[in-house]
């Protein structure tokens, strides 16, 4: 009898996935706390839940019920409370709940209005610090009127803001980002800061709970000189701000030193500098010493800038030895965003701690260091929650949200490869081979170009991919200069110059597929999202060497997207030499696809969001009418509601949809 052929992915397989949004583990180590996304094919809304995850024996058990979401678990330092934000009271306003490690219902701590950000206790286990943004009066006064309500928005009068919007975020309120404390016990909330023009973020609280530390930009103007982020420490009631030294150049995430001695942070020395790495840096709390990179000596990236479609954890800030001795940082390296422990030595050490590839993200220790639960989100697997020993250096993994039903599909292979660019220069890619592939044959292909341009391709679930590869299709993506995770040098080869060494790194990577004895050449195709929007348009514009083409919220016009994006002017510093299009127009336009545009032959689909502030929607429009006009075989797609991030995290029904226009467009021509 015939072998009978595994299940293959689908598009629908989207309503399956259960992701893991955070985890932290409890200060004894005994637990971790996770809030897991489920989606409701029904209503098409995405619900999250806490769950209770034994790090020793023991199954993952539910802790919270209920068609809401329960996100952000925050233990409390003495692990009997879990402090979360929930949606259960009022679908459309989060406030912070309690619920004790013993069981019970949960009870509201706040009633505010208004959105909460990062959230963290007091030492002592009395206070919350967090930041939050109030709405606007007007916007409260129309929520209590039903008729103003009914009516919505009359106008939109923005006049102090420059970025006075954000993609997935909508148009910006007036009120800004502050920091306030919230008391456990009757949930009384007390605003620290407060500024009509500056925010406040990443509020962090000292060792014997007397001061925080947060960054903030107090530039007069602040959207005219957004990397302009400076360190403060203030007294615990708001009072007695100090700046700390350090230098100019965007800090986020800093951290006291369990000594309190040391804040850590996040930075770069420069301004509008795209292409620097994120560095792990300390800086003597009172001012002794100036500020020390700790890893400039590695050229390693410390942010999370690996591109998949699941989600996963949360970005980790950098977390401190017990002994102040070193510090714990994520960084992507070579299509991995790895945990990394450095050294506070004069040559400082960056040593890997978790040899798996992958994802790390939501890496948290228990008070005595001696237990971390990380999530790890693999090229094959969504993000599963792990636990690390320290003391034996060994990991175990403690949940199986999607194994069970990935286990039965037939996946296909992947193939790592390192080829060369024209210029002899290292370049990294990876080849996802269909189910049942046979080498003797040939095979459609698709090019995926990823977005950016500073994130990488690598170790991280794309759903999308191994779906194009379920239908007989040879995927192939990889990591061309101008993205993050291979040094500043492989980053800064584009600065200003979009569309040449990239666009010869890509069609390298082309020519190396199309000498593959399994690649019909004839039937290759192309398709990328936003900077891979952009490199797809650009092609098609420069050669007929591919069968079909999508382009995918693509930047087209560099002309048209300075001022039409959530970064408006910001562009110019990556693009423009610091000019903008109207003191180096030529500039612009010879960076930009439409440049090219008359040229194209190539059958091309285009799809957008019609709620992108990031690449806004006309961006995609132009390609669909120059191709219009140009007799090219060509559709637009259009979906409306949706951010620039649709691919990643937009309704589910929409995600679905999209994916088989993608398919259809290449199965009509490549097929």
């Amino acid at each position: 009898m015939p072998v009978k052929s595994r299940p293959r992915i689908s598009a629908e397989d989207l309503y399956r996935f259960t992701l893991i949004n955070d985890a932290r583990i409890s200060p004894d180590g005994r637990f971790a706390i996770a809030a897991i996304q489920r989606i409701d094919k029904k209503t098409e809304k995405k619900y999250s839940n806490l769950w209770l995850v034994p790090t020793g024996a023991g199954r993952p058990q539910q802790f919270t019920y209920g068609n809401q979401v329960d996100t952000a678990p925050c233990w409390s330092p003495d692990g009997r409370t879990i402090a979360f934000l929930s949606n259960r009271q009022d679908e459309k306003q989060m406030q912070i709940h309690l619920i004790s490690l013993s069981g019970g219902e949960a009870r509201p701590l706040t009633d505010l209005k208004g959105q909460f950000g990062d959230m963290q206790w007091s030492p002592d286990g009395r206070t919350l610090l967090c930041t939050f943004l109030k709405p606007d009066p007007a916007a409260l006064e129309r929520e209590a009127d039903e008729q103003k309500k009914k009516l919505g928005i009359v106008a939109r009068h923005i006049t102090t803001r420059t970025f006075f919007k954000l993609d997935g975020a909508g148009y910006l309120p007036d009120e800004r980002w502050h920091i306030w404390r919230i008391d456990a016990q009757n949930g009384k909330a007390a605003q620290l800061t407060d500024s009509p023009i500056h925010d406040e973020g990443n509020p962090s609280w000292s060792p014997d709970g007397r001061f925080i530390a947060f960054h903030s930009n107090r530039q007069p103007d602040p959207d005219q000189s957004p990397d302009r982020e400076d360190l403060f420490i203030m007294d615990a009631d708001g009072q007695n701000w100090r700046q700390i030294d350090a230098p100019i150049g965007p800090k986020s995430v800093p951290v006291f030193s369990p000594d309190g001695r040391y804040l850590a942070y996040l930075g770069v020395d420069a301004e509008g500098q795209w292409w620097r790495n994120t560095s792990l840096w300390i800086v003597p709390v009172d001012g002794s010493a100036p500020a020390r990179n700790l890893t400039a000596h590695t050229d390693l990236h410390c942010q999370d800038v690996t591109s998949g479609d699941t989600g996963g954890g949360q970005p980790m800030p950098p977390t401190w030895a017990n002994d102040s001795q070193s510090l714990f940082v994520q960084a992507s390296h070579h299509g991995d965003t790895a945990l990394y422990q450095v050294s506070l030595d004069d040559e400082p050490i960056a040593t890997r701690l978790l040899p798996e590839h992958g994802l790390v993200s939501s890496a948290t220790w228990d008070a005595a260091q001696q237990k971390m639960t990380y999530v790890l989100n693999t090229m094959t697997r969504p993000g599963e929650l792990f636990v690390y020993d320290g003391k034996n250096g060994r990991s175990r993994q403690l949940t199986h949200l999607n194994d069970t039903w990935l286990k039965r599909l037939d996946m296909g292979q992947i193939e790592e490869v390192w080829f060369k660019a024209a210029d002899g220069y290292d370049l990294h890619g990876w080849i996802l081979f269909p189910p049942d592939f046979d080498p003797a044959q040939t095979y459609p292909s698709i090019l995926e170009i990823h977005g950016g341009p500073q994130v990488q391709y690598g170790n991280a679930f794309m759903h999308e991919f191994f779906y194009l590869a379920a239908h007989g299709y040879v995927v192939y993506f990889s990591n061309p200069r101008g993205g993050q995770g291979y040094g500043e040098a492989h980053s800064k080869a584009i600065w200003h110059q979009w569309g040449t060494v990239d666009y010869d790194d890509v069609m390298a990577w082309a020519d190396y597929m199309a000498g593959q004895p399994y690649i019909d050449t004839a039937r290759m195709g192309v398709t990328g999202g936003s900077y891979g929007g952009y490199m797809t348009t650009m092609i098609i514009g420069r050669t007929q060497r591919f069968k079909a083409a999508v382009t995918q919220r693509g930047v087209n016009n560099l002309i048209s997207m300075w001022g039409s994006s959530d970064f408006n002017w910001a562009f110019q510093q990556s693009l423009g030499q610091n000019k903008p299009p109207f003191d180096n127009l030529d500039h612009y336009w010879q960076q930009s696809p439409m440049k090219y545009i008359g040229n194209a032959k190539t059958p091309t689909k285009v799809i957008h969001s019609q709620a992108d502030y990031r690449v806004a929607q006309e961006q995609g429009e132009q390609v669909f009418v120059a191709l219009k006009r140009l007799g090219v075989d060509t559709e637009l797609v259009l979906f409306p509601d949706e951010p620039h991030g649709l691919s990643r995290n937009g309704r589910t029904d929409r995600r679905i949809v999209r994916l088989n226009h993608i398919l259809g467009w290449f199965e009509k021509y490549l097929k």
